[in-house]
């Protein structure tokens, strides 16, 4: 009673009130993050134990994550993580997401991205921006393109940027022969050529850029202000509006703090390598999602150690030591040498003598350039030429293959994928050459367009429109154009067999729809070609009439 006499005689003032709830505020505070830390610890080794298993079910069961919705093996190794199992990439969802790679001179970015590129190589079309001529060692291996910019004006580069999206072939643009302002210049015509391409172009492709502070600067330098921003422009259209052209940039810097933000900011997939300066090892930490003093750990990462993070990687970051490659750089990994034994006074005589009359050292010869026709065709005949190599290795096993029963077969598994119904033609058509090729096709046979509609057909029951049976029925679909045969396919086929009118679900499904407005629509466009008749009855019930055949469907 008497101390508590004692307080209320004298109280405390409001500013020393204010001191000490501000002091139990901040103590309070780092009790509860102290907490949030433990937590989230405990939390990433049981999200780390939980997909440990279920990775290692799925590997078991299944042979390794596939597409989704799909059959197809869509995953790659790019390395081990601390345990020693293997951490994969879904190349599915980094097109679709995009990836970043940060890290100092020597730190490994150069070898992750060609195991990258190694281990994808077989799923998606590859286009590499390399200005140090690390990687046109892929050409041997990996049938690659290589084309040296420095022989080409940039007409003939923007040319073969709109071939290669034509055609599909995989090319790596070598830029070790031009100064910095030329090839900045040189990757912005080819990526605008890449970017412009027409809609019927716009296939899956990972679009690879080495050293991308040098085309997406974040400071103005020592080029000029014209070639910058058209430069600068092309990584943005890259990184920010390419993935619905089907362009999917995987770009490596140096520094983060030298890549201008604009870029950098669309990728949502991070691999990060050794750095030591204190802002990029914070800018790493944040997109990383660690706290600034775990910041630390980046500096300690040993050569070829990354920490990944992202939708296609992990959910939580996760230790990655890259795995090996197959091919390497032409320059290798420069390493320590003995000196020579000559005496000093033996070099002194052999750098000085005879100085006046000896001849200058002579000037390496560069290969031949390659005419720019030569390398255009050799684009647009590249899956020719993968076909003729299949040819010298394996002819007898390639001619007993039955093509047609080889796409019906693969029509047939598309078309068990309840999502395939929803997904773009380009993905399909990627999704049907890479299951072509596993039934040891040498390449699609057929292309995009005839795709499209063979797909159509199989949507609509039709797996074989050669068949005589379907002559009629195909004859009296010839006016609709290509995405709407499926539909029209299931009202005839339920027409010929006196079943009711297939529901606004089903159609929907086979005009890759889920809005019923647009099935209506659908409909009431084929009324309007004289195709089909839609007749009502006030009781709801529907029947579609189809007059080219004279048949119509039961009421319902």
């Amino acid at each position: 009673m008497r101390l508590q006499r004692q307080i209320n005689a004298h109280p405390l003032s409001p500013r020393r009130q204010r001191r000490g709830r501000n002091r139990a505020h901040v103590a309070g505070a780092e009790i509860a993050k102290e907490l949030v830390v433990e937590i989230h610890g405990r939390a990433l080794v049981a999200d780390r134990a939980r997909y440990s298993n279920a990775a290692a079910a799925a590997r078991l069961s299944s042979g390794g994550p596939r597409i989704r919705g799909s059959g197809v093996n869509n995953s790659i190794e790019i390395g081990i993580d601390e345990r020693g199992q293997g951490v994969r990439i879904e190349v599915q969802e980094l097109l679709a997401t995009r990836l970043l790679v940060q890290g100092n001179s020597g730190s490994g970015k150069s070898h992750l991205l060609r195991r990258l590129l190694e281990q994808s190589a077989g799923l998606v079309q590859q286009v590499v921006i390399d200005p140090e001529g690390d990687f046109v060692t892929l050409a041997d291996a990996y049938s690659h393109v290589a084309i040296d910019a420095g022989d080409y004006n940039e007409r003939e580069i923007a040319t073969m940027g709109a071939r290669i999206r034509e055609h599909r072939a995989s090319v790596v643009l070598n830029l070790e022969a031009l100064d910095i302002e030329a090839q900045m210049g040189c990757a912005a015509a080819f990526l605008n050529a890449l970017f412009d391409a027409p809609r019927e172009h716009w296939f899956p492709a990972l679009v690879v850029v080495d050293e991308a502070q040098m085309f997406a600067p974040s400071a103005s330098g020592d080029v000029s202000d014209a070639v910058r921003r058209a430069s600068l422009s092309a990584m943005t259209n890259l990184m920010c509006r390419g993935r619905k052209r089907g362009l999917a940039g995987a770009i490596a810097t140096q520094r983060l703090a030298k890549l201008a933000k604009n870029v950098a900011a669309e990728a949502s997939n991070f691999l990060m390598g050794r750095t030591f300066l204190d802002i990029d090892m914070a800018r790493a930490a944040d997109l990383l999602g660690m706290e600034r003093r775990q910041a630390e750990a980046i500096r300690d990462l040993e050569r070829g150690h990354f920490l990944g993070l992202g939708p296609a990687i992990a959910r939580r970051p996760v230790a990655i030591r890259i795995g090996a490659t197959e091919t390497r750089s032409r320059a290798g990994t420069h390493s320590l040498l003995p000196l020579p034994d000559a005496e000093p006074q033996d070099m002194r005589t052999m750098l000085f003598a005879e100085m006046e009359s000896a001849a200058p050292p002579p000037v390496p010869l560069r290969p031949t350039p390659v005419a720019a026709a030569e390398v255009i065709e050799r684009i647009a005949h590249h899956e020719a030429d993968a076909s003729t190599a299949d040819d010298i290795s394996a002819p007898a096993a390639a001619d007993s293959i039955d093509a047609g029963a080889v796409v019906e077969a693969v029509l047939r598994d598309m078309l068990g994928d309840a999502e395939s119904a929803y997904q773009t033609d380009t993905i399909l058509y990627q999704d049907f050459s890479v299951r072509c090729r596993m039934q040891r096709l040498r390449a699609a046979p057929f292309d995009l367009a005839e795709f499209r509609r063979r797909f159509a057909l199989a949507k609509g029951g039709i797996l074989d429109p050669a068949d005589p049976h379907w002559r009629d029925l195909l004859g009296a679909a010839a006016r609709l154009p290509d995405d709407m045969l499926a539909p029209f396919l299931l009202i005839a086929r339920a027409a010929m067999d006196g079943a009711p009118c297939p529901d606004e679900e089903a159609l929907g499904r086979a005009y890759g729809t889920r809005s019923p407005g647009r099935v209506r629509r659908l409909l009431d466009y084929m009324e309007k070609q004289g195709v089909i008749v839609v007749r009502s009855s006030f009781g709801g019930q529907r029947s579609v009439h189809i007059p080219e055949l004279g048949l119509a469907t039961e009421a319902a």
